[in-house]
């Protein structure tokens, strides 16, 4: 079979106007409980696409670890590639895709830093392993080989034991949607796509794109 050939049809749902909740955040947790209840792969999993100051972009997978109604947030280094390039260009684009549910959200926004208590509050509640991990990888910097980071960790696990304190270099970042699509796969390709943006006032207007 070649790549041409490999293809599904969607058939399991659809997605109307009257069917979608008037603010778009409420309608995404919905739709993120039903992947959990669901019991998707990874329903956590999300891309996030930014772009450095010269408009070169990149991906690459993280996970959702809180959603409120100020926006979504994920932790990670500040000093990585991702950290780098949001400190040059706030703005970011996430997608989550469920294919169990035949379904994607797109999402868009300007990124904001979080506090320090909400930083610490989830670096306290991560693994401990995790913790030392954070404290031992310059993340996206190239090392030598896997021992020598491994030493590392080590190294920190005999010196910080279970006394760990987050780094200053390590944190979250809350995306600040201004634009939603919510698209569920249809039969033919003639998919159901739903839009959300906010428009200059602050008020989500809806619509309907072209599959």
């Amino acid at each position: 079979m070649s790549l041409a050939d490999i293809r599904t049809d969607y058939q399991r749902a659809s997605l109307s106007e009257d069917q979608v909740n008037a603010d778009p955040l409420k309608q995404f947790s919905i739709w993120f409980q039903e992947a959990l209840d669901s019991k998707v792969n990874e329903p956590n999993a999300m891309s996030l696409s930014t772009a450095n100051a010269n408009g070169r972009p990149s991906s690459r997978i993280v996970l959702i670890k809180d959603l409120d109604q100020r926006g979504i947030t994920w932790f990670t280094h500040y000093a990585s590639r991702k950290g780098e390039e949001l400190a040059a260009n706030p703005h970011a684009a996430l997608l989550f895709f469920w294919p169990e549910l035949e379904r994607q959200v797109r999402i868009e926004g300007k990124v904001e830093r979080v506090g320090d208590i909400d930083n610490d509050t989830y670096f306290n509640s991560r693994p401990l392993a995790s913790r030392h991990g954070a404290l031992a990888s310059q993340q996206s910097k190239v090392i030598a080989n896997r021992s020598l980071l491994e030493q590392r960790v080590e190294e920190i696990r005999v010196q910080h034991g279970e006394k760990v304190q987050r780094p200053d270099h390590w944190g979250g970042y809350r995306l600040v949607p201004d634009y939603f699509e919510f698209w569920q796969g249809r039969s033919s390709r003639l998919h159901d796509r739903i839009v959300f943006a906010r428009n200059e006032h602050g008020v989500w207007e809806r619509s309907r794109l072209q599959p």
